[in-house]
């Protein structure tokens, strides 16, 4: 099955490693720092020219990841996997 991230980006889930909310993953600095070295490495895709709100990271190799900066919100990358059809929202006590 493949993922659509936006502006003509697709990928494979098979390559999937993780979708990750941008905003709240930065606060760590070794996600910082991993977002960087990935970024030195020429390992960075921007699908979007809007601010990016998640990081969608797959591999690429023995070694090598590709991180891809999305316009689209984690959770709606994880309903358009076949993930997030297995595993629905929780809803809200009334």
């Amino acid at each position: 099955m493949y993922l659509h991230l936006g502006q003509d980006t697709v990928i494979h889930t098979r390559d999937l490693i993780g979708i990750f909310d941008l905003e709240n993953s930065t606060v760590s600095q070794i996600t910082r720092a991993y977002l960087s070295k990935a970024e030195k490495a020429g390992r960075v895709v921007n699908v979007s020219m809007e601010l990016p709100k998640s990081f969608v990271v797959c591999s690429r190799g023995e070694n090598e990841a590709t991180v891809y900066l999305c316009q689209l919100s984690p959770s709606t990358l994880f309903k358009r996997t076949k993930l997030g059809a297995a595993f629905p929202a929780k809803e809200a006590p009334v």
